[in-house]
C-alpha cells in the first residue's frame, strides 16, 4: 500500500486555521513526502520524484512543472503532448468571475466582472489531457493542471467540473449539468505540496457525498484513484510552456493532478465527458462561495471509440447480393450481437466499443460462388490492425479511435463448354490448361442444337482459362466462338476472360468431312473418226451406300463424259460407296455395270474425289435374209460364225436370221443356194 501523503486520512478536506506547530508538522511532512516520492512514482524507473500513478506514463511531479524530467520509460508531460486549454483573463478590467452567493449545487450560476483581486482565487488557466490505456489502467488516466495569478496565503482550493453535455446554461458561464457529471475537489494547505482530491457525482439536483481519491481502492485495482501537487519551485520561463510571458512563475502558483479513469468509466460502460472547466472556491468548506472560474472547454473523454465494416462486392450488386456473415469479438454497450450480415454497399457501424485489445472481427460466411479478395483498414484512424486473412485484430483505446474496414468478395464465374454438329453425331475430345477435369468428353446425339452435349465448369475464380478441341478423324472444325453474360466481354477459347458473376460460354461446331466421287464414261463411236474410245455424254449413274439416302443419288455424265457426285460423307464415317450405271440403249457396258466399296476421303469434285470409270461398246442388229424369187424355186443354207444367224429356207425357198445387240466384231457366213 502507498503512503497516503496527508497528515489527515479524513474524507472530508475542512480544515481550520494552521498554527506554527502544524506549519512545523507540514514542513516536516513535505520533507517526509519528498523522500518517499520514488516509492509512490507511477513509474518505477523514474529518478525523478514523481508522485504519478501506478502504470502511468504522464509526469505529475512532486514539485509540480510543465517538463519532461525523466526520458525512460516514455515519459510525458505537459510541455510534450497536446491538451485542452482554456485561459482566463488577468486581472484587471472585464475580468469575469462567479457572482456573490454562488455555490457548488447551484444550477446554471450567474457571473460577474472585476470582483476578483489577485489573490489565490484568481485563475489564469486550465488544462486537460487524456493519457492512453495501460495494462495498470485499462480506462486511462485523466491528467488536470490548473494555473494561477499569484502564490496564496492559506489552502489551495480547486474544483475541476466534468460534465457529460456540451449544451451551455442559458446564463452564467457553466454547461447544462446531467445527472452522473463529475466534480473533483483539489485541496493543498499552506505549505503542503500534495493535494487531497475528493470526487463528486451529480445526482441531478446537487453534488453527492465526496469519495477520497488518492487512498487506495479496489476500483483503482488497490491503488489510489487519483494525486496531485503544487510546485514549490518557481518555474522559469523557458519551462513555463506558454503559461508566462516573462520571468518566472511563482511557487504554489501551478498544480497538477491526475484521475485513474476507473473511478469515471465503470467496467462495460460507455461513458463520455463532453467539457470541463475549472472553478475556485472562497474557503475549504464545501458549501463556501464560490469565485473565479476558467470557462468550459470542449473535451471528448470517453472510455468507447468507433468500429465500422463495410462490404463491397466485384461485380457491385447493391441489394441484390447475397449476405455475407461476420463475427465480432469485441464489447459494446449496450451489448450487441457476436454475429451480423451485410450486402453489397453495407454498413455496419458500432459507435460503442468499450475501450479494450485483442480485439477481433472476421468473414465467417462466405456465400456460395463468392471468394474472399481482402480486407482493407486503411480508413481506420488512431487504429492499427493486424490482418490475417479475413480476421483483423486490433485495439480500442482511445475516444478518437475509429477501426474502418472494407471486405472485398469477387463473385465466381461459370465456363459452360458446349458442343453442336452440324450434321450427323459423335464424341469429342477436349483438353485444357486451366479446367479440370481435362480432357473431358462431349458426345452429339444428332445434327444440330437439339443433339448438342455441354460441360459447365461452375464455382470458377475470376482469370483466364483456356479450352480446346482434339479434332476426331473424319470431321472439320467449323467454328468456335464465345459469348457472355457480360457486355463487352472479348473472350476467345484460347483466353476465356472471366469475370465475378459472369457466365462464357464458348461453343464448338464440327461438321464431317466431304468427299466426292468422280465418274467417267467413255464408248466406242465409229462416225468419232476415231478408234480410241471417246466420251459418252448423257448417261446416268446412281450413288448408293454411305451417306447417301436409300434410294442414292444421281449423275449424269456431261459432254466430256464426266459426272460428279460430291458432299458425301467420308467413308471413314459414313462406309464407302457403290455406283452403278443406268446403261443406255443401244450400249453393253464393258466390264461391269456396279462398281462397289468406292472409299471416299476429303475432297471436292474439283480437289481429290475418288474415281471410277466405265466404258460403253454401241450394240449393232445383224440380219440376213433369203429370198427365192419363184417360190420354191431354189433351196439354201446359212452357216455362219454367229450360230444365231444360221439357218435353211422355208418351202417357197425364203429364210431370214437376224440378231441384236451385237458387239463390235467380225462375222462370217457362207450362203449356199441349191438350184
Amino acid at each position: 500500500m502507498q503512503p497516503h501523503p496527508h497528515p489527515s486520512t479524513n474524507h472530508h478536506p475542512i480544515r481550520r486555521r494552521v498554527s506554527k506547530r502544524r506549519r512545523i508538522i507540514a514542513a516536516l511532512s513535505a520533507l517526509c513526502l519528498a523522500l518517499l516520492g520514488l516509492l509512490y512514482a507511477g513509474s518505477a524507473t523514474a529518478s525523478h520524484p514523481e508522485s504519478s500513478l501506478q502504470g502511468s506514463n504522464f509526469e505529475i511531479d512532486t514539485d509540480a512543472n510543465l517538463k519532461v524530467d525523466d526520458p525512460a520509460p516514455p515519459s510525458l508531460d505537459w510541455a510534450n503532448v497536446s491538451d485542452d486549454r482554456q485561459t482566463d483573463k488577468v486581472n484587471g478590467t472585464g475580468d469575469n468571475s462567479y457572482a456573490g452567493g454562488v455555490k457548488e449545487d447551484t444550477v446554471c450560476p450567474a457571473e460577474t466582472v472585476d470582483s476578483i483581486p489577485p489573490n489565490k482565487s484568481d485563475l489564469l488557466s486550465f488544462q486537460v489531457y487524456r493519457e492512453l490505456p495501460t495494462a495498470q489502467g485499462p480506462q486511462g488516466y485523466l491528467n488536470l493542471a490548473w494555473s494561477r495569478v499569484s502564490e496564496p496565503s492559506g489552502t489551495t482550493l480547486m474544483d475541476f467540473e466534468f460534465n457529460q453535455s456540451g449544451a451551455k446554461c442559458a446564463s452564467g458561464p457553466n454547461v447544462q449539468r446531467t445527472t452522473g457529471d463529475l466534480l473533483i475537489e483539489y485541496a493543498i494547505d499552506q505549505g503542503g505540496s500534495r493535494a487531497d482530491i475528493t470526487g463528486r457525482i451529480w445526482n441531478g439536483s446537487a453534488w453527492g457525498p465526496s469519495t477520497d481519491l488518492d487512498v487506495p481502492s479496489a476500483t483503482c485495482g488497490g491503488q489510489p484513484c487519483a494525486t496531485g501537487t503544487i510546485n514549490s519551485s518557481p518555474i522559469p520561463f523557458a519551462d513555463s510552456d506558454g503559461l508566462i510571458t516573462s520571468g518566472s512563475k511563482q511557487p504554489r502558483t501551478f498544480g497538477e493532478a491526475q484521475i485513474d479513469l476507473r473511478f469515471l468509466f465503470q467496467p462495460n460502460k460507455c461513458s463520455s465527458i463532453g467539457s470541463a472547466m475549472l472553478k475556485s472556491r472562497s474557503s475549504d468548506s464545501f458549501t463556501s462561495q464560490l469565485k473565479d472560474f476558467v470557462s468550459p472547454v470542449p473535451v471528448n473523454i470517453t472510455n468507447c471509440g468507433k468500429v465500422i465494416i463495410r462490404k463491397q462486392t466485384d461485380p457491385q450488386m447493391g441489394s441484390s447480393s447475397p449476405d455475407f456473415g461476420y463475427t465480432k469479438a469485441f464489447g459494446t454497450d449496450p451489448s450487441t450481437s457476436n454475429t451480423f450480415s451485410l450486402k453489397d454497399d453495407g454498413v455496419q457501424t458500432f459507435n460503442n466499443v468499450l475501450f479494450g485489445s485483442g480485439y477481433t472481427v472476421d468473414e465467417t460466411t462466405i456465400p456460395g460462388g463468392w471468394d474472399f479478395v481482402n480486407v482493407n483498414c486503411s480508413a481506420s484512424s488512431g487504429v492499427t490492425p493486424t490482418i490475417s486473412g479475413s480476421l483483423v485484430t486490433f485495439a480500442i483505446d482511445d475516444a478518437s479511435d475509429v477501426l474502418d474496414c472494407t471486405y472485398n468478395n469477387r463473385a465466381r464465374g461459370t465456363i459452360i463448354v458446349e458442343k453442336i454438329t452440324d450434321d450427323g453425331s459423335g464424341a469429342f475430345d477436349f483438353t485444357s490448361g486451366t479446367l479440370t477435369p481435362s480432357p473431358f468428353t462431349l458426345q452429339t446425339s444428332a445434327a444440330g442444337a437439339g443433339g448438342k452435349d455441354s460441360r459447365t465448369f461452375g464455382d470458377l475464380s475470376p482469370g483466364t482459362y483456356d479450352v480446346a478441341e482434339t479434332v476426331p478423324a473424319g470431321w472439320n472444325l467449323v467454328s468456335s466462338t464465345c459469348s457472355s453474360t457480360e457486355a463487352g466481354d472479348t473472350s476467345t477459347p484460347a483466353a476465356i476472360d472471366l469475370d465475378g458473376n459472369e457466365t462464357v460460354t464458348c461453343t464448338f461446331h464440327d461438321a464431317r468431312e466431304r468427299g466426292a466421287i468422280e465418274i467417267t464414261k467413255t464408248r466406242k463411236h465409229a462416225a468419232s473418226g476415231s478408234s480410241a474410245d471417246v466420251p459418252h455424254p448423257g448417261v446416268t449413274f446412281t450413288v448408293t451406300g454411305g451417306s447417301t439416302p436409300a434410294a442414292g443419288v444421281t449423275a449424269v455424265t456431261n459432254a466430256q463424259g464426266v459426272a460428279c457426285v460430291d458432299n458425301l460423307v467420308v467413308s471413314s464415317l459414313a462406309g464407302n460407296y457403290t455406283v452403278k450405271e443406268t446403261v443406255p440403249a443401244g450400249y453393253h457396258v464393258v466390264g461391269s455395270d456396279t462398281q462397289s466399296g468406292i472409299a471416299v476421303s476429303e475432297g471436292t469434285c474439283s480437289s481429290g474425289p475418288a474415281k471410277v470409270s466405265f466404258k460403253n461398246m454401241p450394240l449393232t442388229d445383224v440380219s440376213i435374209s433369203v429370198n427365192s424369187q419363184v417360190d420354191g424355186g431354189t433351196a439354201s443354207t446359212i452357216d455362219c460364225d454367229n450360230n444365231a444367224l444360221d439357218g435353211s429356207t422355208n418351202a417357197n425357198g425364203d429364210v431370214t436370221k437376224s440378231t441384236t445387240d451385237q458387239e463390235p466384231q467380225t462375222i462370217h457366213c457362207t450362203i449356199v443356194i441349191d438350184p
